[in-house]
């Protein structure tokens, strides 16, 4: 039998509503019912579905889910609007700009027993995947530590929060994926150089539940665009990078040296590197079709909300620790609150 086509709402048709709006008009088993955008649709980006200016007409039209990508300070209000008509949404990351709105969007889903979802796309990238699958498998055995730089140049699509809200919550959010742990304590520092009132470059180190250590370098100030993941352990080192969707893993020699002085060293040595054949698919498509299963009441591996507002309290954290000049510890589950 086949399953119902879905009606799917959008609210917002900015820098990543576009994309939105263009993955869900060719979605199987989805109908783009309406879109929500008080600027209108000059573009062309709705896709011929209707162009309405309230959050309220949306809901008229009767939609099973809605796809909230307005600006991150409006993600509070529309998803309390939609939670409030019962309807279930996936919003984009980070849920919200505040530790607090990201709470109030927690229970008030979770009070109606409503779906929803956060939309932090690199769960989704091709590499990453393939990296938390063998992760899981333990092909590196303990893991040591994780590394991250996100730099590029400055997007003019974002003038309400800075590099940490915007950009480091990827790589927050990706590292306790791909780990399955929790962070436990934060220590930053970030400057701004652009001449707006947010940050514009962060530099953080961090651990994890586990003891695993972390650091991230990410800005808005950088001429090269890079994206790198890189995840060290026992039996070598992963690294993605997330713009071409490779993975390589470099492995810890086994060979056996007869050069006395590097066998004196008791760390590891260079051995084989491979670079492993994955399908590329587009990870916003794989994005919409997990939020879409997820709402038919299938298996899906979506970000909840409660994952979501985690990552929201670490990157306060950070913005804390910059602020404060203190390691800020995280009580596992808990708010944020500062350390020695």
């Amino acid at each position: 039998m086949t399953a119902a086509v879905l009606r799917a709402g959008l609210i917002g048709l900015g820098s990543m509503g576009r994309h939105h709006a263009r993955v869900l008009a060719g979605l199987d088993g989805v109908a783009l019912a309406g879109v929500v955008d008080p600027m209108g649709d000059r573009n062309g980006w709705a896709r011929g579905a209707p162009v309405l200016s309230t959050v309220e007409e949306l809901v008229a039209l009767g939609v099973d889910y809605a796809v909230v990508a307005c600006p991150t300070g409006l993600h509070e209000e529309v998803g309390l609007r939609l939670a409030d008509a019962g309807v279930r949404a996936l919003i984009e990351k980070p849920l919200a700009d505040t530790v607090e709105g990201a709470r109030r969007l927690v229970e008030a889903f979770e009070s109606r027993g409503l779906l929803a979802g956060v939309g932090h796309i690199e769960r989704c990238n091709p590499a990453l995947r393939s990296l938390r699958t063998r992760l899981e498998a333990g092909e590196l055995g303990d893991v040591y530590q994780v590394v991250t730089r996100r730099q590029g140049p400055f997007p003019h699509r974002i003038a309400d929060v800075g590099v940490v809200k915007d950009l480091a919550t990827h790589d927050i959010d990706l590292t306790g994926w791909v780990t399955g742990q929790a962070y436990t304590s934060v220590a930053a520092h970030t400057v701004s150089k652009s001449g707006r009132p947010h940050e514009d470059m962060v530099s953080a180190v961090g651990q994890l539940s586990d003891g695993t250590m972390v650091n991230h370098l990410v800005n808005w100030l950088s001429p090269l665009k890079e994206r790198f993941t890189s995840v060290t352990g026992a039996r070598g080192c992963f690294v993605a990078d997330t713009l071409t969707a490779d993975l390589t893993f470099h492995s810890n020699a086994s060979v056996t040296t007869e050069w006395e002085a590097l066998r004196a060293f008791r760390g590891v040595s260079e051995g084989d590197m491979v670079r492993y054949a994955i399908p590329k698919r587009e990870p916003l498509l794989v994005e919409h079709e997990l939020f879409r299963d997820a709402v038919r009441g299938e298996p899906a591996d979506i970000c909840t909300l409660r994952q979501g507002l985690r990552t929201v309290e670490v990157a306060a954290a950070v913005l804390d620790s910059a602020c404060s000049g203190r390691t800020v510890v995280l009580e596992t589950g808990e708010p944020a609150h500062h350390g020695g």
